[in-house]
């Protein structure tokens, strides 16, 4: 038989054992708790600088964007300065008569148009060609017998393509269909 103080011997034993168990498991889970809490904290750091790297880069991106749409056209203006030289110059010479003039005119006219054309911008002048509602802009239909059918007869102002796509249509007459 046990007696009493073996049997609260047997309890303290178990007790201690049990407690000694308790405070492993309570020092495991502590430890665990401390690594997921370090874990966690470097986690919002590193949203914290993410969050402040994406912030950074789309102001970089809007200031980018906002000099790209002030400078868009600096290289067709600096092309331009030639052309506006040429008509200034034309205004200073005193002309003798209205030759000269047109000629000065035409230089002045085919240098512009080289610089419209190197930055992709072409005329439209249908001119004995076939209707395209796509490019042209009927502003009549006349009878024609040098024109078939559905044929530009006349334009009334050229049309203009940028990089192929249309800037403003051509107005014209087109021949009427019989």
């Amino acid at each position: 038989m046990t007696t009493a103080s073996q049997q609260d011997e047997n309890e303290n034993t178990q007790g201690t054992a049990a407690t000694a168990v308790d405070n492993d498991e309570r020092d495991r889970l502590s430890i665990e708790l401390e690594a997921a809490q370090a874990e966690l904290a470097a986690l919002r750091e590193e949203v914290l600088r993410e969050h402040a790297e994406l912030d950074n880069q789309r102001k970089r991106m809007a200031r980018e964007l906002d000099t790209a749409r002030k400078f868009a056209n600096e290289r067709l203006l600096g092309e331009l300065l030639p052309v506006i030289d040429s008509l200034e110059a034309g205004l200073k010479v005193e002309s003798d008569t209205a030759a000269h003039l047109r000629e000065g005119m035409e230089l002045t006219l085919k240098q512009l148009l080289k610089v419209a054309g190197d930055n992709g911008l072409m005329a439209v002048d249908p001119a004995g060609q076939p209707f395209n509602p796509d490019h042209h802009q009927a502003m009549s239909m006349v009878e024609s017998a040098g024109h078939p059918p559905g044929h530009v007869v006349q334009v009334y102002q050229k049309g203009w393509l940028l990089n192929d796509r249309l800037l403003r249509p051509a107005l014209v007459v087109v021949a009427r269909h019989d």
